[in-house]
């Protein structure tokens, strides 16, 4: 162990494994803050909600930092509700149980392109009597356009840009783009009138006790550090629990692989005869077995568990070519004087196999170790993409296959590829630059090269 310790402390001569340990401490510290600020059971839910979940959020939008790589002011969403500023509501009642509600949105609009959608949100209390309401837009320059009118249940929306009538009304233009446009602006590129905008909402109640309550939502065509997907999800949700997942799995698996193998390698070795022999068939045959024919067979007919495709890895691998190393090791330290002397003061067979045999394996372990995490990351966003993801987690694959699937490329959502992507190969870069650090370290044929 003194020298395992003695030969970590070389790492800081190689600035390339400095640089890997630093991606991966935070990389892990990510892992942790994610745990802690989104509960798991909180992840599942934002993952697997639908509009209800993630009302506010457009779709499709691409992340904040587009506008700092273009001199465009990209549209961000505004949501103007009961508590935010630019929101006042007015009651007033009328004769024979009539009251009327009104509230006023109001909100400046500085972007230099046209919002993807609008949509307003009600939520009405009555009994049998349906509340109704008028809405009026007015404009920086003053002019006003009657948006229509509607009888609301309990929860109601009015989505401008399918309202036929309020087309026909902008002359044929579409909602998002017809409420902002500049008049003034050359028909062949529009742009929008920046200013202060105002929505007023005339409602009407029939009923004691009866009231509205609304939420404007302009979406934008910008939205939070990672941008959103097809459902309206904040990819950051997955790019955050993509962290633990994908560490936690590589880990796991890489360590449990290792360990397993060398310790059947270093058992089959000492034992010898039978014992060994079985040992070297059973990896022979499950050498030429197709490991990922036989997930992609687990996860069609039996179950997509991350966990399962986890335990079927470990089980597949720990029988794999590694053995044939180790054993190769094992032969040569079986002979080593030190492994006389531990028979001849009476140690037990478990105790020179772990003891002494293992040990001195374990430099050339702890490189291996570390270069063999990334393939079990990638492994498992390949799963993902594949479709044989865990259908509960969010992680990078999962984001990746979606995106796939949504023609995310052809239709320009790049940052839906690229982010995920970018975060495998950080992790990937990471761990290979410490393993092979590691190997020059532990391994004395290139120390010196």
């Amino acid at each position: 162990m003194k020298t395992i310790l003695r030969n970590l402390h070389q790492l800081k001569k190689y600035p390339s494994a400095i640089f890997g340990l630093a991606i991966i401490a935070g990389l892990i510290i990510l892992s942790i803050y994610t745990v802690i600020a989104i509960p798991y059971s909180e992840a599942v839910r934002l993952w697997r909600g639908g509009e209800d979940v993630w009302a506010d959020s457009p779709k499709n939008a691409s992340p904040l930092w587009v506008n700092w790589l273009t001199r465009k002011n990209h549209s961000q969403t505004v949501v103007i509700e009961e508590g935010s500023p630019g929101y006042e509501k007015e009651v007033k009642e009328l004769s024979d149980g009539i009251t009327e509600v009104n509230m006023t949105f109001t909100f400046d609009y500085p972007f230099d392109d046209f919002p993807p959608e609008i949509i307003m949100f009600f939520e009405s209390t009555f009994d049998e009597k349906q509340p109704y309401v008028s809405l009026t837009w007015t404009t920086p320059d003053g002019r006003e356009i009657r948006l229509g009118e509607k009888k609301l249940s309990e929860s109601d929306s009015m989505r401008f840009g399918q309202d036929e009538a309020l087309t026909r009304r902008l002359g044929g233009e579409q909602a998002e783009e017809g409420l902002f446009l500049d008049p003034s602006s050359d028909p062949d590129n529009p742009t929008p009138l920046n200013g202060e905008y105002q929505l007023d909402v005339e409602g009407l109640v029939f009923e004691e006790g009866a009231d509205i309550d609304a939420k404007l939502v302009i979406y934008g065509a910008v939205h939070g550090l990672a941008g959103t997907d097809h459902k309206r999800r904040d990819l950051m949700v997955a790019l955050l629990w993509g962290t633990p997942v994908a560490i936690s799995f590589g880990l796991i698996a890489a360590a449990g692989t290792t360990f397993t193998t060398m310790g059947i390698a270093a058992v089959g070795v000492w034992y010898g005869g039978l014992l060994d022999s079985v040992i070297q068939r059973i990896t022979e045959v499950n050498m030429i077995l197709p490991v990922l024919p036989i997930l992609i067979m687990i996860g069609t007919f039996y179950s997509r568990s991350l966990w399962l495709m986890l335990g079927v890895i470990i089980l597949l691998s720990i029988f794999g070519a590694g053995i044939k190393g180790y054993r190769a090791i094992f032969l040569q330290v079986r002979t080593s004087p030190f492994i006389e002397a531990a028979q001849a003061y009476g140690a037990s067979n478990m105790r020179i196999v772990f003891n002494y045999l293992v040990p001195r394996v374990l430099p050339l372990v702890i490189p291996s170790l570390v270069i063999l995490v990334p393939a079990f990351v990638f492994l498992e966003a390949s799963l993902a993409v594949l479709g044989l993801g865990d259908p509960v987690l969010p992680t990078w694959g999962k984001v990746i296959q979606d995106a796939n699937s949504q023609g995310a490329l052809f239709s320009g959502y790049y940052y839906w590829i690229l982010e995920p992507s970018f975060l495998l190969m950080v992790a990937g870069l990471a761990f290979a630059m410490v393993g092979f650090a590691l190997d020059r370290v532990f391994n004395p044929r290139l120390r010196e090269l």
